[in-house]
C-alpha cells in the first residue's frame, strides 16, 4: 500500500535534516583552515564558462550556499550575455563576486583562458555540444568541475566524458553534475526505500517531461549563421542533443539511477509536428522511446514540448510488490508516493534548501575535506540514455547500448568561427542513417 503526499508535506518532513545536514557541511568547511587553495588563500576561487541563465543561476547557488567561496572570472562567446551576467552577479557583494575587466573573456577561447587563471573549480554551463572539450580542459589543468547536464550531445563527446572522469579519478578531483535530483532528500529517500526492497523487484516504469514550447530568439540581421544557432542552442541537435537530451535527460537519469543502471536497448519514434518553422532548427517537438533494462524491465519514456498539452515531469517505477513515484507538480514542487510504514510526517515550516543549492554545499564540502565526489561516469551513461533514444527515433530502427557507445556519430563542427554553417537536415525515420 502506497500513500500520497502533498508536496508542502514532504518539504515539511525534510526541513529538519536537510538544514542540519547543511550547518554540519558548513561548519566542517569553516574548520578547515589549513587547506591552501588558489594563490596561497584557503579561499575556494572559481571560474565559470558559459554566462546565460544557467551559467549565472549556479554561479549564485554556489557562492550563496557556501562560506569563502568567491567568483573571480568568467568567459563566454558573447560580450552581451558576459555584461549581463556580471551585472547580476556584481549584487552579491564583492566577497562572493570580484571579476575584474582583465578577468572576463570572450570568444571560443574564452574557456581556456578561464581555465588558466588561477581557479579552483570551473562552472561549465556553455552550450551542451562544447561540454566535452571544456570538461577535457578542465581536469587536464587539475581543475574540480561542475558541470551542467547533458555533458555531451552525440556518442564521441560521451566517450571523451568518460575519459575525463576517469582523468579526475586520478588527480582526487571532484565532478558535480547538474542532474540535481541526486541531490535531492525525496529523491534520495525514494531511491533508498526502492533499493531496499521496498516495492520488490522492478519491472517496469514510465518517465516524462512534457509542457509547452520555450523561448526562441528571432534571428538578427547582423547574426552570421553560427551566431544564429548558438544563440539559440536549445534548437539545434549539435548543440543541445535535441530536448529528449537537454531537457528529459534529467527523468532518464532518475530511471538509471532507481533501476541500477543504464539500458541495454531502446526502440523510439517521435516528429516535428508543430515547431515546423525554420527558426526552430533541426529538433523534433515531441519522443517516446522504450528503454529495455538489464533485468527485463521495460521503461516508456515520453517528452513534449508542444504549447497547449498537458504538462507531466514525473519518474515512476512498478515493483512486484508495490509502486514508486517521484515527480514534480506544475509549481515545481517534489511529489511522493512513498509506504506508508515508512512515511513521517511533522508540521515544520516549509523551508527548505534547494536541491540546486544542496549540489553546490555536497561539491565545495567534498573540495575541502578532500573527499573528491565523481559524477562524470553516471551523467555520462544518462546523456548517453538519452542520445540513444534520440538515435532510435531519428532513424526508426532499434538501438542498443554497445551499438550507441561503439558509434562513430559526432556532430560538432570541424570548425569554428562567427561565420557560414548550414542548419543540418532535419531527421526523417527510416532514411536517417543510424551511425
Amino acid at each position: 500500500m502506497f500513500q500520497q503526499h502533498s508536496a508542502g508535506d514532504v518539504s515539511r518532513r525534510h526541513f529538519i535534516k536537510s538544514t542540519a545536514t547543511t550547518t554540519a557541511l558548513l561548519a566542517s568547511s569553516a574548520l578547515i583552515t589549513n587547506s591552501a587553495f588558489a594563490a596561497g588563500s584557503d579561499k575556494i576561487r572559481v571560474g565559470m564558462v558559459g554566462c546565460g541563465g544557467r551559467g549565472t543561476g549556479a554561479a549564485k547557488d554556489c557562492v550563496s550556499s557556501n562560506t569563502n567561496v568567491q567568483i573571480v572570472a568568467m568567459g563566454d562567446l558573447f560580450k552581451d550575455r558576459l555584461d549581463g551576467s556580471r551585472s547580476q552577479l556584481s549584487a552579491l557583494g564583492t566577497d562572493k563576486f570580484n571579476v575584474s575587466d582583465d578577468r572576463c573573456f570572450i570568444g571560443f577561447d574564452a574557456y581556456q583562458k578561464v581555465i588558466a587563471c588561477d581557479v579552483d573549480l570551473v562552472i561549465l554551463a556553455s552550450s551542451p555540444g562544447f561540454r566535452p572539450q571544456h570538461i577535457r580542459a578542465a581536469v587536464d589543468a587539475g581543475k574540480h568541475v561542475f558541470a551542467e547536464k547533458p555533458v555531451a550531445t552525440d556518442p564521441v563527446g560521451v566517450r571523451s566524458v568518460i575519459e575525463s572522469a576517469q582523468i579526475a579519478k586520478q588527480k582526487n578531483l571532484s565532478f558535480v553534475a547538474g542532474t540535481q535530483r541526486r541531490h535531492d532528500p525525496d529523491y534520495q529517500k525514494t531511491v533508498r526505500l526502492v533499493h531496499d526492497g521496498a516495492i520488490g523487484s522492478i519491472i517496469s516504469g514510465s518517465c516524462y517531461w512534457s509542457q509547452g514550447g520555450l523561448w526562441m530568439k528571432p534571428r538578427k540581421p547582423e547574426w552570421s549563421d553560427m551566431e544564429w544557432q548558438i544563440r539559440n542552442w536549445l534548437y539545434f541537435t549539435w548543440l543541445s542533443g535535441d530536448h529528449i537530451c537537454e531537457q528529459h535527460v534529467h527523468q532518464l537519469d532518475v530511471m538509471n539511477w532507481l533501476i541500477g543502471g543504464p539500458p541495454v536497448s531502446c526502440y523510439g519514434m517521435g516528429g516535428r509536428q508543430v515547431r515546423t518553422d525554420p527558426a526552430y532548427g533541426n529538433i523534433f517537438d515531441h519522443f517516446t522511446i522504450e528503454y529495455v533494462y538489464a533485468n527485463g524491465a521495460r521503461v516508456i519514456s515520453m517528452c513534449r514540448q508542444i504549447d497547449g498539452t498537458t504538462p507531466r515531469i514525473q519518474e515512476r517505477v512498478v515493483g512486484t510488490e508495490g509502486i514508486a513515484v517521484a515527480g514534480e507538480s506544475v509549481k515545481g514542487k517534489t511529489q511522493l508516493r512513498i509506504p506508508k510504514k515508512t512515511a513521517k510526517d511533522t508540521d515544520e515550516d516549509d523551508a527548505r534548501i534547494t536541491p540546486y543549492q544542496q549540489e553546490h554545499i555536497d561539491l565545495i564540502a567534498s573540495i575541502r575535506t578532500s573527499t573528491p565526489i565523481n559524477e562524470a561516469q553516471q551523467v555520462a551513461e544518462s546523456t548517453l540514455t538519452a542520445i540513444m533514444g534520440r538515435m532510435s527515433a531519428y532513424t526508426g530502427k532499434e538501438v542498443t547500448w554497445d551499438q550507441a557507445m561503439k558509434s562513430q556519430l559526432n556532430l560538432f563542427p570541424a570548425k569554428l568561427e562567427l561565420g557560414p554553417i548550414p542548419t543540418p537536415a532535419i531527421a526523417v525515420p527510416g532514411k536517417e542513417q543510424l551511425v
